[in-house]
């Protein structure tokens, strides 16, 4: 017997000194009696920056407790099959956050709230929301260029409003000690574990007894399909993707060169103001009065100069026409000759920055100059408005920033260079990005094919919102469909482009939603899953078409009343 619980959210203040503070999670298991042996590891997503840790130990004797603990939010953007299989696998939820960080509840209430209801639709799931602190009553920052006060609290009653939302039990935890973590908030969780254990207990007795009523009828023996890879979850290579679109400067829009013109290195404007807010102003995707910082303003001016009749001309679309790249001369020798490596940053998600440090050091050789270009780098991946310092450019965040930016740009004109003409309307779209996340709009952008150089592209065999649906993935990694049929539709999209990674996403959103679908649902649903298993077949899911005629097999009772099932024959 087992009891799986998944913790999402960071206890701790953003701006607190105490990092050596346990977590909610670990100060329980180290304090109630009911817990021993308790075990941990951390996921292996990425070296340093683990996107959760498991402990394992033993509760009420010899039922093992299974606790997943997730820090950072940035699970449900940048790995959607592994936040939707922890969700899935859960029988307590716990939701944490710090009174005193305004702004991150305000992120989770907005973005991560919804998808967790979402997921948890068809589920009747415990959740616990921590509210964890004392609130501090500091004085409020009143320079004219802070959007929003970050020293203020959550108060009681914004929380409990949140736990309204998810159907939630509220729990205020204003210090981590014997009292809060113990006895109250160990109080609530060992309740719902003894409801957990009750629940599958009832099941398993259920189900056990329907399996003797059910020996009468025989369904086809089909063998077990393998484990599939799609469930074991595909490693992103997003970063990797755009990494390659600076080594192989496909589409470059943009071409750095010193002041003698000597060497050109290129670029692309739209990965480049997905980072920066300095390269937005130089590219006039913003302006100075959107910037509103000096410093940004100060450093584009000493650094760069766009030279005249550079910008591209607008065309009838909106959409500048095919020319040469932007010539933008760098006025700074020292810092034109760390570029190559400031790119190589930025393309590779510009998080690594000890690597940066390091690749600049070897180069220059002269501390002073060393720290003259990081500090240039560090005014262009600086947000307006707010500090920037080592430790903002060591953290995940500029990383979330790179992904979250880059949609920004999705299905707007700002800065495309191409238009699709899909159902009677108009999408545009970045070339760079295109050819760097997709091998066959690569070749079609860049082979002997008409689309080479045209602006306008026609789009036959999917509809207006798949296509943007697949567009959206191409942008910012991620992906969500809002149904079986629309995950099939997306399915095909993928499929038709190639994209395999995108393909095996649907596939085990497919999967994992008729898993979840009660045979009740199952028996009066107007979804023809033999319609579904045609089209896997069709368009080279393997993997899909075996599951769903395996699931077919295995709920043969249900199918072979239905009229589709003659198809099968």
């Amino acid at each position: 017997r087992s009891v799986n619980i998944v913790a999402f959210g960071n206890e701790r203040d953003e701006f607190s000194e105490d990092n050596q503070q346990p977590s909610l999670i670990w100060s329980y298991l180290g304090r109630s009696a009911l817990v021993s042996q308790i075990d941990s590891s951390f996921s292996a997503s990425h070296a340093g920056n683990p996107v959760f840790t498991e402990y394992q130990a033993c509760v009420f004797g010899n039922v093992r407790l299974v606790v997943h603990d997730c820090p950072v939010w940035d699970i449900f953007d940048s790995d959607w099959y592994t936040s939707r299989s922890l969700l899935g696998g859960a029988d307590i939820i716990v939701i944490k956050y710090s009174v005193n960080d305004k702004t991150s509840f305000q992120e989770l209430k907005d973005s991560y709230v919804p998808m967790i209801k979402k997921a948890l639709n068809h589920c009747s799931v415990p959740v616990i929301i921590s509210a964890i602190g004392a609130r501090k009553n500091g004085v409020p920052c009143t320079c004219p260029l802070c959007t929003s006060d970050r020293r203020s609290c959550v108060t009681t009653s914004e929380g409990v409003q949140l736990a309204k939302e998810l159907g939630a039990t509220y729990l205020e935890l204003h210090a981590l000690n014997d009292f809060y973590v113990q006895k109250y908030f160990g109080g609530v969780l060992e309740y719902f574990m003894i409801q957990s254990l009750n629940q599958k207990s009832s099941e398993k007795m259920k189900k056990r007894k329907k399996m003797q009523k059910c020996h009468r009828v025989q369904p086809p023996q089909l063998e077990q399909p393998e484990k599939m890879p799609i469930l074991k979850g595909e490693a992103s290579h997003y970063d990797a993707d755009l990494h390659n679109l600076l080594c192989c400067c496909q589409c470059a829009d943009v071409a750095f060169c010193p002041e003698d013109l000597s060497t050109v290195v290129e670029a692309h404007k739209i990965i480049l103001c997905s980072v920066s807010h300095l390269f937005m102003l130089l590219f006039e995707v913003k302006s100075p009065t959107d910037i509103r910082d000096a410093s940004i303003m100060r450093t584009a001016q000493s650094l760069f100069t766009v030279e005249a009749g550079a910008a591209f001309p607008p065309s009838p679309h909106g959409v500048p026409s095919c020319v040469p790249p932007a010539r933008v001369v760098v006025k700074d020798s020292v810092f034109c000759s760390c570029l190559p490596d400031i790119l190589r940053f930025i393309y590779s998600g510009a998080f690594q920055w000890e690597r940066l440090e390091e690749d600049i050091k070897k180069k220059l050789k002269d501390p002073e100059k060393t720290e003259h270009v990081l500090e240039k780098v560090k005014c262009i991946l600086k947000t307006p408005g707010k500090l920037n310092t080592v430790k903002d450019c060591r953290s995940h965040q500029i990383k979330r920033l790179y992904k979250t930016s880059l949609r920004l740009f999705f299905n707007t004109p700002v800065l495309a260079d191409v238009i699709f003409k899909i159902q009677g309307a108009t999408v545009p779209a970045h070339r760079a990005v295109l050819v760097a996340r997709c091998e066959v709009m690569a070749a079609m952008f860049n082979g002997n094919y008409l689309e080479a150089n045209s602006i306008l592209v026609p789009v036959y065999g999917v509809s207006k919102d798949t296509f943007l649906s697949f567009l959206e993935y191409l942008y910012t990694d991620s992906c969500c469909p809002a149904s079986i049929l629309q995950a099939m539709s997306l399915l095909i999209c993928a499929e038709m482009y190639q994209v395999m990674r995108l393909q095996h996403i649907c596939e085990l959103y497919i999967i994992t939603q008729l898993q979840s679908m009660p045979s009740r649902e199952l028996a009066s649903t107007s979804l023809s899953i033999v319609s579904l298993l045609k089209k896997a077949k069709f368009h080279n899911s393997d993997c899909l078409s075996t599951w769903l005629l395996h699931f077919i097999a295995t709920n043969y009772l249900i199918f072979s009343q239905k009229p589709e099932f003659q198809d099968l024959s």
